[in-house]
């Protein structure tokens, strides 16, 4: 478990660099509320937009996720632990005022940069 990369995976990098070189500035691995316990990979400060890369492993992706097959009871409970957490961060930064985008593993770098440049200009157009 410990070989696991909780934070700068090659999706991450490659879609913060895609992110970087539309303009974007941001956090990584930050806290975006102080009152939400949770640490997103991305966060836009300014625009309130908290952003999550998910493993299809580790967040049950409907797509590709496939519990495995030794030790079944474990790995299950412990996956649905992690998607309910995701869940609950997920309502607690809306309740603060933070709009939250999950990007997948499997989704395409090029796609999932431009969801969140989107996500982050409406944010600002909204708040001007």
């Amino acid at each position: 478990m410990q070989g696991n990369r909780s934070a700068d995976t090659r999706h991450e990098t490659q879609l913060r660099s895609l992110l970087h070189r539309r303009g974007l500035r941001f956090w990584k691995n930050a806290r975006p509320s102080p009152s939400v316990r949770c640490r997103a990979d991305i966060v836009f400060p300014r625009a309130k937009v908290a952003v999550f890369c998910d493993g299809c492993f580790w967040h049950l992706c409907p797509d590709h996720g496939r519990p495995p097959k030794a030790n079944k009871s474990y790995w299950r409970a412990k996956l649905d632990r992690n998607v309910q957490r995701d869940r609950e961060n997920d309502a607690a930064l809306a309740a603060a005022g933070w709009l939250v985008v999950r990007v997948w593993e499997h989704e395409a770098p090029d796609a999932a940069a431009a969801r969140v440049s989107a996500a982050v200009e409406a944010r600002r157009l909204a708040s001007a």
